[in-house]
């Protein structure tokens, strides 16, 4: 497989937005007259937030989605700044479109909540295509996200790869027909991504870019 077009999932991948999300899961929760530590909260952070209520509580679909409805009443104005890229990620998107590489964004976020945290960060050139959950669209699936982004940047899934950080991304990859590498700086518990059938997962970002260019180990760069 000859590797054109690199998508990255944003939460846990790209941007670390734990903090955000999970204060504002649990204000939800709150709202329902549930009450939990943030710890417990870090696996809300990057799927689809209807789903994962519903797997996590045993909540029916409407249940979750007005969870989903009074997370935004305080993510949308507060919790969305709580977040910034992880380390080293603008070094490794730079070599990475420096390699000749396609980048784009396949995310369940918003979209426009994705672009405006690209753009505050300086990243947003960094991608060709961003590609996020449409507004009032709570369930989409991860499977149609990587199916537009795959769309819109004409790569044919023999040439694309997701580069994602939990069980999720693997998943609907898997499900569009292209492999999965899992990071491990992200949100994923132990051997999840393993147990999901991501095809290996690296540690850190140089890790990445060594894998998809071939670059030798050197901390000056790529050889």
């Amino acid at each position: 497989m000859q590797i054109q077009t690199v998508l990255f999932d944003f939460d846990g991948t790209v941007f670390d937005t734990v903090e955000g999300i999970t204060k504002s899961i649990q204000y939800a929760l709150r709202k329902h007259g549930r009450e939990e530590p943030l710890e417990r909260l870090r696996c809300f952070a990057g799927p689809p937030l209807v789903e994962k209520f519903m797997e996590v509580y045993g909540v029916e679909e409407a249940e979750a989605e007005a969870l989903v409805t009074d997370f935004r009443e305080r993510y949308v104005p507060v919790g969305v700044y709580e977040s910034r890229p992880f380390p080293g990620i603008r070094p490794m998107l730079e070599r990475l479109r420096a390699a000749g590489l396609g980048l784009g964004i396949a995310t369940s976020k918003p979209q426009n909540m994705a672009e405006l945290l690209l753009e505050r960060s300086g990243l947003k050139e960094c991608f060709q295509v961003i590609v996020g959950s449409c507004p009032g669209l709570n369930n989409e699936k991860k499977s149609d996200i990587v199916r537009k982004a795959m769309a819109r940047s004409g790569s044919a899934p023999e040439h694309t790869l997701l580069v994602g950080d939990t069980k999720y991304d693997v998943l609907g990859a898997a499900q569009c027909g292209i492999p999965c590498v899992g990071v491990a700086w992200g949100y994923a518990e132990p051997g999840e991504l393993e147990a999901a059938g991501a095809i290996c997962v690296v540690p850190d970002p140089e890790a990445l870019v060594r894998l998809l260019t071939g670059a030798a180990e050197s901390p000056e760069g790529p050889a």
